[in-house]
């Protein structure tokens, strides 16, 4: 079966359905890589990456067996990485990127991310209240000057497409007339508890496809990344009684809510038969315009992923990342 394809800015297609890899500590590399082969051997073209979970090794030798048999060719799959906040140096871009394409053993990739907008490293698995002395907040010149690495990498051919990720309007509208590439993509957090209306058609106005992490509300995410007011989509009422009405869990009403809005949701999950009805969901059986509007006006405004390992010495909490107050937010936040 075929599958919905979207267009980028720059004319490459994209799936319209992706799956992600990040494993949220809970399930190992092998067993993320593993989900990986079937997806793409069930359907899946779109394979969302990143350096920063440990598994890119153990998708690419497995990737490379399914690509060897012939029946599926590399131009086939769309494959997205991106690079982690310890890679922003001088000369960073290329190493992060040599290193993503011998892990991954292809010799380009489809679109490639900036992760996070600023350089604030910290390890895998820490503590969300732990803090890297070195962290800084965002400052437009250091972005570009990281994201002109990133544009010499589409030069090279190592990488067609470029991205952005955790962006803001502030920070977006600052760098976009900077960029000589601009970016296709902003790969954001977005679920039925957290639409970011603003940010969403800022994209659209611009030519940037939304691309959805979290697009369930990442009910398996780390325990450090959970906080008591968090709101679970597929447990607010609204998607229960639209998911008895379609006879189908909750997860898959987000995912339909999803494709229909125009966002590119990439679900992970290493159970097939969840893996396997999430790409088929977008395609099948449609909401009706009632049930978009349903969820739309349930909007919960509620942010999962806040990024609190990121904050630099003097900042407060974790709305200093967000530029809440329609500004980008510096050092005295």
């Amino acid at each position: 079966m075929s599958y919905p394809v979207k267009k980028l800015s720059n004319g490459i297609s994209i799936p319209y359905m992706g799956m992600g890899t990040f494993g949220s500590d809970r399930y190992g590399a092998r067993e993320v890589s593993a989900a990986v082969k079937d997806a793409v051997e069930y359907g899946y073209r779109l394979i969302d990456c990143a350096s920063v979970y440990q598994n890119e090794d153990l998708i690419g030798k497995l990737l490379a067996d399914v690509l060897a048999d012939g029946k599926i060719k590399r131009e086939d799959l769309f494959i997205q990485s991106k690079v982690w906040n310890d890679m922003h140096h001088k000369g960073d871009a290329l190493l992060s990127c040599a290193k993503t394409l011998k892990d991954l053993q292809l010799d380009y990739l489809d679109l490639y991310f900036v992760h996070w907008p600023f350089p604030n490293f910290h390890p895998p698995g820490c503590d969300v209240d732990s803090r890297s002395p070195d962290s800084r907040p965002f400052i437009t010149e250091e972005f570009m000057a990281f994201w002109q690495q990133m544009e010499k990498l589409v030069d090279m051919g190592l990488v067609k497409s470029l991205g952005m990720s955790n962006m803001t309007i502030p920070k977006m509208e600052a760098v976009l007339p900077l960029c000589r590439i601009k970016p296709v993509a902003l790969e954001m957090e977005l679920h039925p508890a957290f639409q970011q209306p603003e940010l969403f058609d800022y994209c659209i106005k611009n030519n940037i496809q939304p691309i959805a992490f979290c697009p369930i509300g990442s009910p398996e995410r780390p325990d450090r990344d959970t906080t008591s007011e968090d709101v679970a989509a597929t447990q607010m009422p609204v998607i229960v009684d639209i998911a008895k009405a379609h006879n189908v869990p909750p997860a898959i009403i987000c995912l339909k809510w999803a494709t229909q809005r125009g966002q590119i949701p990439i679900p992970f999950s290493v159970r097939p038969n969840e893996y396997k009805s999430n790409l088929e969901c977008g395609v099948t059986d449609p909401l009706t315009d009632a049930e978009m509007e349903a969820i739309k006006k349930a909007d919960a405004n509620c942010r999962l992923i806040k990024g609190q390992v990121f904050l630099w010495e003097g900042a407060t909490d974790w709305h200093c990342l967000w530029d809440e107050g329609g500004t980008i937010n510096g050092w005295n936040c």
